[in-house]
C-alpha cells in the first residue's frame, strides 16, 4: 500500500485547509489510518487517528480545530483543519497501520507542507 498526501499550502492564520491521503490500496484494510506532523528542528508528533470502527482520537493542541475523517470507497483519509495557527506550520504525514494475528505493518506517505502565516 502507497500513501499520497495532498492539500497542503499557505494560509493566514485562522483560515482553513483540507489534507487528503489517497491510498493506492484498500484503505478499508487498515485498522487505524492518521496524521502526524513535523516542524522544522522539531520531533514528529501525533496529530489525529481514526479506528475501522470510526474511533477517533486527537492531539491536544488540535481538538476542536481539526476532524479526521475516512472515505473506504475512495480509498482516502482527510484531515480538515480549521482556526489554523503559526504553530500548526508542519510537514503533514499520514500514516497507516495494519494488524494481524501474526504482524503488524506500518505505512507511511510523503509529507505535504502547511505554512500558517500570522
Amino acid at each position: 500500500v502507497q500513501l499520497q498526501a495532498s492539500g497542503g499550502g499557505s494560509v493566514q492564520a485562522g483560515g482553513s485547509l483540507r489534507l487528503s491521503c489517497a491510498a493506492s490500496g484498500n484503505v478499508a484494510s487498515m485498522n487505524v489510518v492518521g496524521w502526524f506532523r513535523q516542524a522544522p528542528g522539531k520531533q514528529r508528533e501525533f496529530v489525529a487517528i481514526t479506528s475501522g470502527v470510526g474511533r477517533t482520537i486527537y492531539a491536544d493542541p488540535v481538538k476542536g480545530r481539526f476532524t479526521i475523517s475516512r472515505d473506504n470507497a475512495k480509498n482516502t483519509v482527510y484531515l480538515q483543519m480549521d482556526d489554523l495557527k503559526s504553530e500548526d506550520s508542519a510537514v503533514y504525514i499520514c500514516h497507516g497501520q495494519r494488524i494481524t494475528t501474526s504482524r503488524t505493518d506500518d505505512y507511511w506517505g510523503q509529507g505535504t507542507l502547511v505554512t500558517v502565516s500570522s
